[in-house]
């Protein structure tokens, strides 16, 4: 058992606005290309949850220096040759995007080196990384074939591999790309729909080139790197908790400073505008990956479909749109989402199990789950499942129950945002 925390609904509305955490992809990546970039990378608004701190502890383990201050982040890069062999075993905790992408870091790295995580990373699929990894000629090994970890990478000299991903997964060709850097030759990897492109996006910023043509993405091999200032907007997956509940919250109106807009990952906006939301957008002027504020109200929501190419784009959020849905009039049919399946845990199962129980008329599809509205919610004892974005959904929809929440396993939302509940109890309290 977790901390369990005992939610109320909030007694008037969300009033306010509040800057939401460092986005968690963008830090990610932030710390390993400035770990194999030459020169100092700042890394400013810096997610400071478990699992960016776990990427670099990783790093530190290879050598790199990391300095983590008050307000920034500091990353001393002397390039990829540097990273060195590690005398323990990498330990990436509960992150996925730590664990598969320094995969494809360490596919080129000449060296021996071992991934470990926790409970829910051992039960997560691997194989989609490892197997193209192989494919550039990198020895790994894992249980179940290089489908669990712990693994073991034996990391070389690799030749360019041309590859088409048979899921769309934003962590599986940032794996493959950050191999293809170290490659000879031109790595190619084709899409069947586009995920979020922040890997992309952080090669240019560090001052390499990378090559989209439709659905296929280029890297050349040997490419040398910068450190350089980055600017990490507000996770709009962090967002989107706020949003959804100053949407069903009634007397409400919460504005979001900063939140990133990258177009591959703007799909809760879409939904919710296709629901009826009623939402305000100022885009601010940005160097880097684009950002705005965003400011939504009490709206009337009416159900939708759900599916096909929005869902790479809001794959983390539709926990929290489920919830959305149970206030919404008519039906909404979520679709097309298998990934979900292994995500932190089976977030199908997860997010129609505890939903039910506070009353939701919510069933569970092969690859979705379909949900009717608009439903008075009420209160349970509920679970997170270790889940970040499950304890969160459920935190919200507490606002709204007409009985106290009982959360169990609330210790999991500091993976993403260790500042929720204050942030919450800010607008209950504006």
């Amino acid at each position: 058992m977790g901390t369990k925390h005992t939610l109320t609904r909030t007694q008037q509305g969300l009033r306010g606005e509040i800057h939401v955490p460092g986005d968690k992809s963008i830090s990610h990546r932030a710390i390993m290309f400035g770990s194999v970039a030459e020169g100092t990378t700042t890394i400013h608004n810096f997610l400071m949850g478990e699992d960016c701190l776990s990427t670099v502890s990783c790093f530190r383990e290879m050598g790199v220096e990391i300095d983590i201050g008050e307000d920034r982040v500091t990353v001393q890069g002397k390039g990829w040759d540097a990273l060195k062999e590690p005398s323990r075993v990498l330990d990436t905790g509960n992150s996925g995007t730590t664990t598969r992408l320094m995969m494809g870091i360490l596919a080129g790295r000449p060296f021996h080196s071992v991934i470990i995580g926790d409970e829910s990373i051992a039960k997560r699929p691997m194989k989609r990384v490892t197997d193209p990894l192989k494919l550039f000629g990198t020895a790994i090994d894992g249980r179940g074939e290089g489908n669990f970890t712990p693994l073991s990478i034996r990391g070389g000299s690799l030749k360019a591999i041309s590859y088409e991903l048979p899921v769309a997964s934003a962590q599986v060709k940032s794996a493959i790309l950050l191999a293809g850097l170290q490659a000879s030759g031109m790595t190619e990897v084709v899409e069947p729909e586009r995920t979020r492109d922040h890997t992309e996006q952080m090669i240019l910023q560090f001052g390499g080139k990378v090559e989209r043509q439709g659905d296929v993405i280029k890297v050349r091999g040997g490419q040398q790197f910068k450190g350089t200032e980055v600017f990490v907007p507000g996770d709009i997956s962090s967002a989107a908790f706020f949003l959804t509940a100053a949407a069903i919250v009634p007397e409400s109106r919460v504005t979001l400073r900063n939140v990133g807009l990258n177009v591959t990952r703007t799909g809760i906006i879409e939904v919710m505008k296709a629901m009826g939301a009623k939402m305000k957008i100022e885009e601010i002027e940005s160097t880097g990956e684009r950002i705005g504020n965003i400011t939504v109200e009490t709206s009337d929501l009416s159900g939708i479909e759900i599916g096909g190419n929005i869902i790479p784009t809001l794959i983390d959020e539709i926990p929290v749109i489920a919830l959305l849905a149970t206030q919404a009039s008519g039906t909404t049919v979520i679709k097309n989402a298998e990934e979900l399946k292994v995500k932190e845990t089976n977030r199908i199962d997860a997010v129609v199990q505890e939903l039910k129980k506070l009353g939701a008329d919510i069933e569970a599809t092969e690859d979705g789950m379909i949900i009717h509205g608009k439903t008075s919610l009420h209160g349970a004892e509920v679970t997170s499942w270790g889940d970040h974005r499950i304890g969160m959904t459920m935190a919200v929809a507490s606002l709204i129950t007409d009985s106290p929440v009982h959360l169990d396993g609330a210790e999991a939302i500091n993976i993403s945002y260790p500042d929720f509940f204050s942030d919450l109890n800010s607008l209950k309290e504006s």
